[in-house]
């Protein structure tokens, strides 16, 4: 009976996203989807006449067209970085349920258990042993999962971005989320693989009372940053897939994905990355290490779809110019990957 979701498996000595329709799939993600920047004032006009002040519009006759036209056949984590400041650094809303549907193409999407990710400033970090933790997980899972639940387009559930797990980057003043000079003992060893492996139960546990059918992703790692072994081995029982942020040269991101993949068993996905250096001539170097890489699923490309005055990088302009570079060289290096895809299988 062939399968009504996305699942992984293993063929022919490759791992791989397979299709409700039970064909392998080697996900090539846009991430960062935002159309605010196409409202900024000067270009508010331009908004209003082209797309009639339409998300679902702007959805239907630029982005989505756009991306198949390029080759991407997934949509990665949509949020996108909005704001960078010393006391506040957040990124834009995730899609709604209606925009997914609305693009008519397969999709990741993030659930909030957690405000971890490494750039976030502003909250404090909660105790997972905690009724509290629970509660809101299950709020989180009901308010999404349970809508998604019988999408045959959602590939997956993402959990957190670049989680501070042992690690935190010197903007930021809360720290890690586990003192890493505590990994020097056994007993703290111990009580991270005990945090942890709580988090991913109650995560797993609450996705799965309301959506037994889509994988889940789980957090997206900083590779460049301390992954400790124990946060991945308590992982693994409770993910599908080992996802990771790493923002380094093909040689070193595969050298990395084939280390995760053989500590925890699971393949792995390269969900936020851009072609090294933001060079165009570097993309298709690195996703042909990707796809030759057996353990890994895909790459999700750190676009941004477009550019805005944060993140200062995208493959169309604020105004909605194509960088005609990086255009050309990610949909033939795309188009080379999927015409890949349809030989292996």
């Amino acid at each position: 009976m062939t399968p009504r979701f996305f699942s992984i498996a293993q063929r022919n000595g490759h791992w791989w996203f397979v299709t409700p329709d039970g064909e392998p799939f080697f996900s090539i993600g846009m991430n960062h989807i935002d159309s605010a920047t196409l409202r900024q004032p000067e270009h508010l006009r331009l908004w209003r006449e082209r797309f009639g002040n339409s998300q679902r519009r702007w959805l239907q006759e630029a982005a989505v067209p756009d991306l198949q036209a390029w080759g991407f056949n997934t949509i990665g984590w949509t949020q996108e970085v909005v704001i960078r400041l010393p006391t506040m650094h957040r990124h834009s809303r995730p899609f709604t349920f209606e925009e997914y549907q609305w693009t008519g193409m397969p999709y990741c999407h993030l659930l909030p258990f957690t405000e971890t990710h490494q750039w976030e400033v502003e909250t404090r970090y909660p105790d997972v042993f905690s009724r509290d933790f629970e509660e809101w997980c299950d709020y989180v899972a009901r308010d999404d999962c349970s809508r998604m639940a019988e999408d045959p387009n959602l590939i997956g559930y993402f959990y957190v971005d670049c989680p501070t797990w042992a690690h935190c980057p010197p903007f930021n003043p809360k720290g890690p989320w586990f003192d890493p000079n505590r990994l020097k003992t056994e007993a703290g060893r111990r009580d991270l693989f005990a945090m942890a492996t709580r988090y991913y139960q109650t995560t797993r546990d609450a996705v799965r009372r309301y959506d037994p059918n889509h994988l889940i992703l789980g957090d997206r790692y900083e590779g460049k940053a301390l992954v400790p072994e124990e946060v991945l081995r308590a992982a693994t029982p409770y993910v599908d897939v080992m996802s990771f942020q790493y923002f380094a040269d093909s040689e070193t991101v595969c050298r990395g994905l084939r280390r995760w993949h053989e500590l925890t068993g699971k393949p792995v996905l390269l969900a936020d990355a851009c072609a090294p250096g933001r060079d165009p001539a570097r993309y298709a170097p690195m996703i042909r290490a990707l796809r030759e890489l057996p353990c890994c699923l895909g790459w999700h490309v750190c676009g941004a779809y477009l550019k805005n005055r944060c993140r200062g990088h995208g493959f169309r302009d604020e105004a909605g110019n194509p960088v005609a570079p990086l255009i050309a060289a990610a949909a033939e290096a795309n188009r080379e990957t999927l015409e890949w895809v349809m030989r292996s299988s």
